[in-house]
């Protein structure tokens, strides 16, 4: 593999989401920082010329530039099957929580960097709604899985749609939502931070 780049922003949970995974596979990858508060960096041409549409995170694998947090985590599952299943089943419910991250589960996103940057504007009642509805979705699909047995989000280990979801139950606590509410989020959440390599960002607690 040749060197891996990673067009980053610390404080970006998309961004974080390639930091972790890569840190649990066990590689490095040249990071480029990208200052998008208050620097706008992810606006200015010269970022543009490498993701058109102003997408983070940017990751370059065998020479190919993969725009958005969802692609680079399957450009880097790809051909690891412990973190991509090959089995169709168990690939398609993979599928469904990476389409679930970048579909519902943003709202979380969105209520973060309002809470943490400002702008909330109109709208923040019901994207509160959403985001927490998001989460008790994740709640009530972990509940299911330990009746089950199960303690991940697809079958017996940790997935990359894991690695997808974690930011937004992590990182709750910066828009006041608590994980007390959660008790099978936060075992969940206990789980992943345990993992070989687990790396963190700013904002997710040392507890919980």
């Amino acid at each position: 593999m040749s060197e891996l780049v990673l067009h980053d922003d610390e404080l970006d949970e998309d961004c974080y989401r390639v930091r972790l995974f890569l840190s649990l596979l066990g590689l490095e990858a040249r990071r480029v920082a990208v200052d998008v508060v208050p620097g706008g960096a992810q606006d200015s041409p010269g970022f543009r010329a490498v993701s058109p549409a102003g997408l983070l995170p940017v990751l370059r694998i065998d020479g190919q530039m993969v725009c958005g947090a969802g692609g680079a985590l399957l450009a880097l599952a790809h051909g690891r099957p412990a973190w991509l299943p090959e089995v169709r089943a168990d690939f398609a419910r993979v599928a469904h929580w990476l389409q679930f991250a970048a579909g519902p589960l943003r709202a979380t996103l969105l209520m973060r960097r309002a809470c943490l940057f400002g702008g909330a504007g109109d709208g923040q009642s019901a994207r509160r709604r959403a985001a927490v509805g998001a989460l008790r979705i994740m709640e009530d699909h972990l509940v299911h899985r330990r009746l089950e047995g199960g303690a991940w989000f697809v079958g017996d280990g940790p997935t990359v749609a894991d690695i997808a979801l974690f930011p937004a139950a992590a990182l709750c606590r910066d828009w006041g939502e608590e994980y007390s509410a959660y008790p099978a989020l936060r075992r969940w959440v206990r789980a992943v931070r345990g993992l070989p390599g687990f790396v963190t960002m700013p904002g997710i607690p040392d507890y919980g």
